[in-house]
């Protein structure tokens, strides 16, 4: 069955960085798009940053244009999130996706991984 396996959060300070991986298994992974969402406490689930399946096309929320960066490797199957200048904003589960178009809403995207949390200390 398809698996997204999400790793790489933690705890950091503001103005940290973290890289997030997101592990694929059971999909042909360079025919899906990947995003990544994430949830705090309290708060709906929030688009962060999608890119197309071949890795030329990338998209990201405002909140965090400039400070993340989203890529893929299809060779190994992974997806990653590098977040640099964290702030305590940041701070939720985030979750990688697939789904068959590049784009911000969740609804679009048929696998989901189960999350990985990020907390950011001020």
């Amino acid at each position: 069955q398809v698996q997204l396996v999400e790793s790489g959060g933690g705890l950091v300070q503001a103005g940290g960085s973290l890289r997030l991986s997101c592990a694929a298994s059971g999909l042909t992974f360079s025919t899906y798009a990947m995003g990544w969402f994430r949830q705090a406490p309290g708060k709906e689930r929030e688009f962060v940053a999608a890119i197309s399946r071949s890795g030329s096309s990338t998209i990201y929320a405002d909140s965090v244009k400039g400070r993340f960066s989203v890529a893929r490797d299809n060779a190994k199957n992974t997806a990653y999130l590098q977040m640099n200048n964290l702030k305590s904003e940041d701070t939720a589960v985030y979750h990688c996706a697939a789904g068959a178009l590049q784009t911000f809403r969740p609804q679009q995207y048929n696998y989901w991984g189960q999350g990985t949390q990020v907390t950011v200390s001020s």
